[in-house]
């Protein structure tokens, strides 16, 4: 009985094989979906000589994926784009540089180099065609329109899209705060540069990012603390009101930009703070007048809308950027 009962259950035993295809398949079936998903890829810090100057940059993701070059602002630096930088790293090649006398890139003096846009736009175009990219392209803040339209204008067959978060072109976008800028552009002297120092004191730098947030809570005071340091620096007051005076030339530039816009008709995305105190929302709106696909995002926020409305705008680039360039 001891005997048939021991045999029975090795009956049963050989009769129960053990199915080990299925688990197989689907551990290669997961490990196959793992291995297709692009993994986002770490910011890395980089420099590179261009024209004699060092130019620090900033640079994520695989370079064989479309490339986006992210122009920054003022008081910034290629470190207002660090979101952008980290979130879209998985899908884009993205290059943020500092400009000479911003951020990381070298700093030269006046009497060294000449602080105009011309120039500045001549440096980061000699720094973006020293990538040889075919394609790329540009997103641009403050600053970065002036830089990023004298580049597009030179290279109008090389950009393929223009994301824009306050980047003007149009007077109607110039707003009240240009005021004492606008004294200085009628006469340069001591008197009306002196009424503009206290924009680069550390409670100015502040207000450049907070001004017009819904909740300034949100903003990371690192941005100011590392502008104001390096605002303070020697002759960097008189560099930056030069730019000031500067600036009257991009203005003279507009129509020429609005042609180029109306003739290549680049894709554009908007992601715009209304609040903005230098390019309030008519700035944005003024757009429609000469592009057709305009993807436009008005944010109740201000200068610097990627620090308070981050999440939002970062889901509008990978869709606006999915549809133009793959």
């Amino acid at each position: 009985m001891k005997y048939l009962s021991t045999l029975l259950i090795l009956t049963l035993l050989l009769s129960c094989k053990p199915n080990t295809e299925a688990p197989l398949e689907k551990n290669s079936e997961k490990e196959m979906t793992v291995s297709t998903v692009s993994q986002k890829l770490p910011t890395l810090y980089k420099s590179k000589e261009i024209n004699g100057l060092n130019i620090f940059y900033r640079e994520s993701g695989d370079a064989s994926n479309p490339t986006v070059i992210l122009l920054h602002g003022f008081p910034s630096s290629s470190h207002q784009y660090r979101k952008v930088l980290e979130e879209l790293s998985d899908s884009y090649h993205l290059i943020a540089p500092d400009y000479p006398g911003f951020g990381e890139s070298d700093y030269p003096s006046k009497e060294e180099f000449t602080y105009t846009f011309d120039n500045i736009a001549s440096t980061m175009d000699a720094f973006v065609q020293s990538f040889e990219l075919e394609k790329y392209s540009l997103m641009i803040q403050d600053y970065g329109a002036p830089v990023g339209f004298r580049i597009a204008t030179t290279h109008p067959e090389k950009v393929t899209a223009i994301i824009n978060q306050n980047g003007n072109a149009y007077e109607a976008g110039l707003g009240d705060a240009w005021a004492g800028v606008r004294d200085l552009w009628k006469e340069d002297n001591k008197k009306n540069r002196d009424a503009i120092l206290p924009v680069f004191s550390k409670e100015g730098m502040k207000w450049q990012y907070t001004h017009g947030t819904r909740n300034p809570e949100t903003v990371n005071p690192d941005t100011w603390n590392l502008d104001y340091a390096r605002i303070s620096r020697p002759g960097a007051h008189e560099i930056n009101l030069d730019l000031f005076y500067d600036y009257q030339n991009n203005v003279k530039l507009y129509p020429q930009w609005q042609q180029y816009l109306r003739d290549n008709q680049p894709p554009m995305l908007i992601v715009w703070g209304k609040n903005d105190a230098f390019f309030p929302e008519p700035g944005a709106a003024a757009f429609k007048k000469d592009l057709k696909d305009i993807d436009y995002n008005i944010y109740d926020t201000g200068h610097f809308a990627l620090e308070e409305e981050g999440d939002d705008i970062l889901k509008k680039m990978r869709a606006f950027l999915n549809k133009v360039t793959k």
